[in-house]
C-alpha cells in the first residue's frame, strides 16, 4: 500500500472523541490508510514506499484538521442558479426595495425571464405581502419571478402569469394555492405545490451550458467552505420532474470536475423507475442515489406547516395548516419504498406532520423490519415537536436532518405563530442528543447559504449569524458543544446519506475527506467562530481548495 499524502497538524480532530491533538493522516488513493502520531505515520509511509515516490507531506502547523463537512440538505440546482449571474439573491427591506433591486439586476440581463430569490415579507418594514402591481409598473412586458427565502412561495408579475398560462379561473394543484384579491383576481402570489409546479417552466429559460457553469461555481463555493459532501434533495415540481439534474452531475464527474460527493434524493413516486435507474448507474464514491424525498407540509411563517392545534395567531377557524400529500397516499408511498429497502426523507416542519411521518415509519419498520444496514429514514427540518415524539426518533432510528441557521430566520416568529406553550419544543438539539437521536446538519441552500461557520455558530450559540441576536441565544438550554456540532455536520450527515461506514470520521479505511481550518474551533470564543477560514479542502485525498 503506497502512501500518497500525509496531512499533519498539532490539532487533529478525528471525530471519534471530543478533542483535537497532534497527529497525522496518511492517505492512499482516495482513502485514509492510517491516523496516528506523526512519527508512526511517517514510518508507515517509509515502509510502504518500497522504492516508489515519497508521499507529499502537508504540515498545517497548529491549524485544526477535521473530517470534511457534509451538508445533509440542500437543493443543488436552485443553489447553483441563484448564486450565479443567472439570477439575483436578496432579502430586501420592503416590496419597493425588492423592485428597485430587480431593476438594477435587469440592467445586466438584456432579455428573457428575470429571476431572484430570498424575499421574506415578515422581515420587511412594513411586513406586508407584495403583489404583482409593483412589478407590473417596473416590468410591464417582461416576465419576473421572485422566489421567497423559504422556497415555498412565488411572487410573479402579470407578464409572468400570462407566460405561465395562469388566469382568473385557473385551478391550483393539490397542495398549492393562488392568492386572490377581494375581486377574485390573481395577486401574483403562488404558494407551495402550485409554486413548485411552475418552477420548471421558469427555469427552462436557461440552457444546459448555463446550468452546468452555475454548478461549477457552486461546487467552488462548497469547497471554499470545507464542504466535501452534500445531499441533493428534490424540490418537487410535478411528477417526474424535481430538479435533480443527475445528468449535470454525471457530466461533471466524467470531466473530473465533481469536487464534492453528491447524494441524489429524487421525489418518491409510485413509479420508482427513475430512482432505480439512478441507483444502478451511480455506484461510485462521488455520485450515488441513496433514497427518496417527499413533502408532508409547508412552513410555519405562512401557516402551511401542519400542526395539531390551531396557530396562535390563527387566520381562520381551525387554522392548522394542512398536509401537502394526503396521509394515506404518503403511507402507501413510504411502505412501498420500505418493501424494497429504500430509505425516505420527508419534509416535516409542524408537529402533526412529524407525528404522522413517525407513525408511517413505525408501521414500515413493523411490517418490513429495519432498513438494510447503513440506511436510515430521515425527517427534514423538524421545527415543532410534540413532546412524546422526541424519544421516537432514536427508537425508530430516524435521523433528524436540521438546519441550525433556520432558528433565527424569523425573529419572534415562533412566539407569534405557535405561542409560548409550543416554543420550548422547537429545534431541541440538546434534548435530541441527550436522548441519543442522530442529528444531521445542513443548510437547505438556497434558503440560507452554505457558509459552514454560520452552521456551527448557530448550533452552539443559537444566535443569528448576521445579527448575533438574541443575546444569550434563543432557548439557550438547547445549545450544544462544538465537538457535538462537528459530529452532526460530519458523521450525522453521513448517516443521513447512508454512508456512515465510509464518511464522517478520520479513521483508517474511511474516504479521505478532510477540511483544514485556520483556528481551533474547539477552544475559540463563540464570537470568533465566524472569523474562522478554511485553509484547504481535500475530497478523496485530492486538494480541491486551498486559500
Amino acid at each position: 500500500m503506497h502512501i500518497d499524502l500525509i496531512i499533519e497538524s498539532e490539532r487533529v480532530f478525528t471525530g471519534t472523541g471530543g478533542t483535537a491533538g497532534p497527529g497525522a493522516v496518511a492517505v492512499s488513493g482516495d482513502r485514509i490508510a492510517a491516523v496516528g502520531p506523526r512519527d508512526d505515520v511517517r514510518a508507515l509511509a517509509r515502509e510502504a514506499r518500497d522504492g516508489g515516490a515519497a508521499p507529499e507531506v502537508r504540515d498545517f502547523g497548529e491549524a485544526l484538521v477535521v473530517p470534511g463537512f457534509h451538508d445533509s440538505h440542500l437543493h443543488f440546482f436552485h443553489s447553483a442558479v441563484y448564486s450565479s449571474p443567472l439570477a439575483a439573491m436578496f432579502l430586501g427591506e420592503s416590496e419597493a426595495d425588492c423592485v428597485a433591486r430587480m431593476r438594477a439586476f435587469a440592467a445586466g440581463r438584456a432579455d428573457g425571464w428575470l429571476l431572484a430569490q430570498g424575499w421574506r415579507e415578515y422581515r420587511w418594514d412594513p411586513p406586508l405581502l407584495p403583489s404583482k402591481r409593483s412589478l407590473d409598473e417596473a416590468f410591464p412586458t417582461r416576465p419576473v419571478a421572485l422566489y421567497s427565502g423559504d422556497a415555498h412561495t412565488l411572487w410573479l408579475n402579470s407578464c409572468a402569469l400570462r407566460e405561465l398560462g395562469l388566469a382568473r379561473d385557473s385551478v391550483p394543484p393539490a397542495g398549492g394555492s393562488y392568492d386572490r384579491d377581494e375581486n377574485g383576481e390573481l395577486t401574483g402570489i403562488v404558494r407551495e405545490a402550485a409554486a413548485m409546479e411552475l418552477m420548471p417552466k421558469i427555469m427552462g429559460a436557461f440552457t444546459d451550458a448555463e446550468v452546468t457553469s452555475a454548478y461549477r461555481g457552486f461546487l467552488a463555493q462548497l469547497a471554499e467552505n470545507g464542504v466535501t459532501s452534500v445531499c441533493d434533495l428534490s424540490l418537487m415540481a410535478h411528477p417526474g420532474l424535481d430538479f435533480i439534474r443527475d445528468d449535470v452531475h454525471a457530466a461533471l464527474l466524467a470531466s473530473g470536475e465533481l469536487t464534492a460527493r453528491v447524494h441524489l434524493f429524487p421525489t418518491l413516486l409510485e413509479d420508482m423507475g427513475r430512482f432505480e435507474g439512478m441507483r444502478e448507474r451511480y455506484t461510485g464514491p462521488l455520485l450515488q442515489a441513496p433514497g427518496f424525498k417527499q413533502f408532508f407540509d409547508g412552513v410555519s411563517s405562512q401557516h402551511t406547516a401542519w400542526v395539531t392545534e390551531p396557530y396562535a395567531n390563527a387566520r381562520a377557524a381551525d387554522d392548522c395548516g394542512r398536509p401537502t400529500v394526503d396521509p394515506e397516499a404518503m403511507r402507501s408511498l413510504v411502505l412501498a419504498a420500505a418493501a424494497k429497502g429504500y430509505p425516505v426523507r420527508i419534509h416535516t416542519i409542524g408537529d402533526a406532520a412529524i407525528h404522522a411521518a413517525l407513525d408511517i415509519f413505525e408501521e414500515a419498520r413493523a411490517t418490513y423490519g429495519a432498513l438494510p444496514e447503513g440506511r436510515r429514514n430521515c425527517l427534514e427540518h423538524l421545527e415543532n415537536f410534540l413532546p412524546e415524539d422526541l424519544e421516537r426518533l432514536r427508537a425508530l432510528q430516524v435521523v433528524a436532518a436540521v438546519q441550525p441557521p433556520h432558528m433565527t430566520l424569523d425573529p419572534g416568529g415562533p412566539e407569534r405563530d405557535l405561542g409560548p406553550e409550543r416554543v420550548p419544543f422547537m429545534w431541541p438539539f440538546r434534548t435530541l442528543l441527550d436522548r441519543n437521536a442522530v442529528l444531521a446538519f445542513g443548510t437547505d441552500s438556497p434558503v440560507v447559504g452554505v457558509n459552514s461557520m454560520d452552521v456551527l455558530y448557530s448550533a452552539v450559540t443559537r444566535q443569528d449569524p448576521a445579527t448575533h441576536e438574541p443575546a444569550g441565544g434563543w432557548l439557550p438550554k438547547e445549545r450544544i458543544g462544538m465537538a457535538e456540532a462537528l459530529r452532526a455536520y460530519t458523521q450525522g450527515s453521513a448517516a443521513a446519506a447512508g454512508r456512515r461506514r465510509e464518511l464522517g470520521t478520520l479513521e483508517a479505511g474511511m474516504l479521505a475527506d478532510v477540511t483544514v481550518l485556520d483556528r481551533n474551533l474547539l477552544a475559540c470564543a463563540p464570537e470568533d467562530i465566524q472569523k474562522t477560514r478554511v485553509l484547504a479542502t481535500f475530497t478523496g485525498g485530492r486538494c480541491v481548495f486551498e486559500r
